[in-house]
């Protein structure tokens, strides 16, 4: 059966080296990366005449919801030719609403493919540090406004989703254990 991955989480997390060190693991696995529309949005805030923020209203009325769109279109196409997709999002609203993940799972079905949904599972203290290291101008209003930052943001687990696999990420250790399991079930082992 075909798979949709969906590696979710706050910012911070570690989605994007989990999802490419899963993505390595599997057999033919088509990558996808919602930053990868990072300089679509950047150039849509200029046009705009806006200050670059990612957390502000303008990026959550304007622009948010489209990169969504467009990168599960470009995964919905892929699943054409290809058994397996990840997309490393954060889906931090769309993974909060049954109806969604409901509707996407059931889309997903009428095309032969399961919704597999991975949390990364981070500590909130690790996660500042780890934007404080990657110093991209994408955390510069987080990091600047880190308590405002932090109460927008839900890090517990989505308790909702059914066969939801967690990966814990706090620690190398955390993520060693983390990875071979998560790889040993996607791989159906």
């Amino acid at each position: 059966m075909k798979q949709l991955i969906l590696v979710t989480s706050p910012p911070a997390c570690g989605k994007t080296y989990i999802s490419k060190q899963l993505a390595k693991a599997l057999k033919n696995c088509v990558y996808l990366d919602k930053d990868t529309l990072i300089v679509l949005s950047k150039q849509i805030f200029k046009v705009a005449g806006e200050e670059y923020n990612r957390s502000s209203d303008f990026f959550q009325r304007e622009i948010r919801d489209y990169e969504y769109y467009c990168v599960l279109d470009l995964a919905m196409e892929a699943l054409e030719y290809n058994d397996t997709v990840l997309i490393n999002a954060p889906f931090s609203d769309e993974i909060r609403d049954k109806n969604y993940m409901r509707e996407l799972s059931e889309k997903l079905a009428k095309i032969g493919t399961k919704l597999v949904v991975i949390w990364a599972h981070t500590r909130v203290e690790v996660c500042k540090e780890r934007m404080i290291k990657r110093g991209s101008d994408r955390d510069t209003w987080k990091l600047a406004h880190w308590d405002e930052y932090v109460a927008r943001c839900n890090y517990t687990k989505p308790e909702h989703i059914k066969d939801l696999i967690v990966f814990e990420n706090s620690s190398e250790e955390e993520f060693n254990e983390s990875i071979k399991r998560v790889v040993g079930q996607l791989k159906g082992e």
